[in-house]
């Protein structure tokens, strides 16, 4: 090959007027609406634009990348490229921050030339839900990194500006490209071209002056963020009364711990009764009897944590008790987001096992079935079926609302009577390493975070403690065991199987036998 003809990064010859842009969107995000309305906008002021696109796995894992290319109408018709090489474009339109940073990654953003035109809002990617702990990648680390490899970035939440005026994010995007001066056309060309659609343009306009008057003047979006209500307690005056006093106890522990111990009260009283809540609140006050000031009251404040995550467990009654509720069908209802006369259906996904069923059995009998091979696998292979359930039809809904309304019954549950054992025993071992080691009590406490969810969730992420707690035994008496204890629940928590786990446990048990 002739050198004369390699050219390095960023060393590229332009036409006059060459304008070079990159759109980066999740699907469903209207991306190629966006692309479309940028070719309208560069053929109404007299140039020739070209645009294509490479489909990633949208909605999963990657996106969809649209290249435009414009530049004023010439004699002839012009040889624009199909896609954007790294360093060489001139304008990044994200859709939301992991895009934009996947656009720098992809070194399309160059500090000497590129403007990035982003939302600040997050998509979560399959890669990121399915880590059992938190998958999610930094969007601040990332809007840092992108400020720092552009040339200019224009970037707020711009899907928040489009919901508000239910419209997409598509139109807020557009409008903070108008806002941000990257292209060389009048507001009235853009307002032309999403009134030539003629679809949702009174919604679209209202996000796209709203985006782009945000992108000229800048936005706070602390100040702009929406005031969380305080929720208020409602109730026969007695039960009021007693809420009160749980409080008012709350208030005589330690700060940390009491902040702590007052989300997990309410968690508590939510999930079951202020009885319940009483009996964590006890527990919670001899955790802090056993602890001092000196360690930071850590014990005690983790101890508030996951004690009330572990009271607040999902079993059938909880997880239909949830899909009942008036706040969740607004939610839903605010996700999809339908015209005012389309019709909302919401169809469930259940998939129960046996011992879900059988969970919710009186604690003796649910016993006398689990010792009962024959019966329990008979029960297993009538109800192991993933089912799906219309909840916005009344005959699915009054079962499930009827389902939820079992709560009262709870405790007498072979479920809770498995779920008191589990925790005491948990507990206990926790208390008993509070006087000979400190940090390894608190990381004990910590595991309770690998179990969550119900049915095989649940399962896994009980297997996933109970190999945790045999290598805390395992463990004991070594000066960095609470660090080696942390390592083994981080692996547990980077993977949706047990192998990262196994494979530490096994590092442990090499230095272990070679000690």
């Amino acid at each position: 090959m002739n050198d004369q003809f390699i050219l390095p990064v960023g060393s590229f010859t332009h036409a006059e007027g060459l304008l070079k842009l990159s759109v980066h969107a999740v699907g469903g995000q209207g991306g190629g609406v966006l692309t479309n309305w940028i070719v309208a906008l560069a053929e109404a002021n007299g140039y020739y634009a070209q645009s294509t696109s490479v489909p990633g796995l949208a909605q999963r894992t990657g996106s969809t990348i649209y290249y435009v290319e414009m530049m004023p109408a010439t004699e002839t018709t012009p040889v624009l490229a199909l896609m954007p090489a790294p360093g060489d474009v001139d304008v990044v339109v994200a859709s939301e921050m992991m895009e934009a940073g996947r656009a720098v990654e992809r070194g399309f953003v160059s500090a000497g030339r590129t403007t990035v035109i982003t939302s600040t809002h997050r998509v979560y990617a399959t890669s990121e839900k399915l880590i059992p702990g938190d998958g999610r990648a930094d969007r601040e680390r990332v809007l840092e990194l992108t400020r720092a490899s552009a040339k200019r970035t224009v970037a707020f939440d711009m899907h928040d500006f489009a919901k508000r005026s239910k419209s997409h994010v598509s139109a807020s995007l557009f409008g903070a490209l108008a806002g941000s001066g990257a292209l060389p056309f009048p507001v009235e060309s853009y307002v032309s071209v999403i009134e030539a659609s003629g679809r949702g343009v009174a919604a679209s306009l209202d996000a796209f002056h709203k985006a782009r008057e945000a992108a000229q003047t800048g936005v706070d979006e602390a100040a702009n963020a929406p005031v969380a209500k305080r929720a208020e307690v409602r109730g026969p005056e007695k039960k009021r009364a007693e809420w009160q006093r749980l409080l008012t106890r709350v208030e005589a522990l330690p700060g940390p711990v009491a902040e702590m111990a007052k989300a997990g009260l309410r968690k508590v009283a939510e999930f079951q009764d202020e009885r319940l809540a009483g009996d964590y609140l006890t527990t919670v006050e001899e955790a802090v009897a056993g602890d001092d000031a000196d360690h930071m009251w850590l014990y005690s404040t983790t101890f508030a944590k996951y004690l009330a995550n572990a009271l607040c467990y999902d079993d059938l009654i909880r997880v239909a008790d949830l899909k009942t509720r008036a706040a969740r069908f607004a939610r839903v209802r605010d996700h999809a987001d339908p015209s005012d006369t389309a019709l909302l259906r919401t169809t469930e996904y259940m998939h129960p096992r046996a011992e879900e069923v059988v969970g919710m059995f009186p604690a003796a009998l649910g016993r006398k079935v689990e010792a009962s091979p024959k019966l329990f696998a008979w029960i297993d292979r009538r109800v192991n079926k993933g089912r799906r359930y219309r909840s916005d039809g009344i005959v699915a809904f009054v079962a499930l609302y009827m389902l939820g309304g079992l709560k009262p019954i709870r405790r007498f549950t072979l479920r809770d009577a498995q779920e008191r054992e589990h925790r005491e025993a948990w507990l206990s071992y926790a208390r008993h390493l509070l006087p000979r080691d400190y940090d390894l009590a608190v990381e004990v406490l910590a595991c309770r975070r690998l179990i969550k969810g119900y049915s095989d969730t649940h399962a896994r992420g009980l297997s996933k403690f109970d190999l945790a707690m045999q290598g805390a035994r395992k463990l004991e008496g070594r000066a960095d065991a609470a660090e080696w204890l942390r390592r083994l629940r981080t692996a547990a928590l980077s993977d949706p199987s047990d192998q990262p786990l196994r494979d530490a446990l096994k590092t442990v048990d090499s230095f272990l036998d070679a000690g």
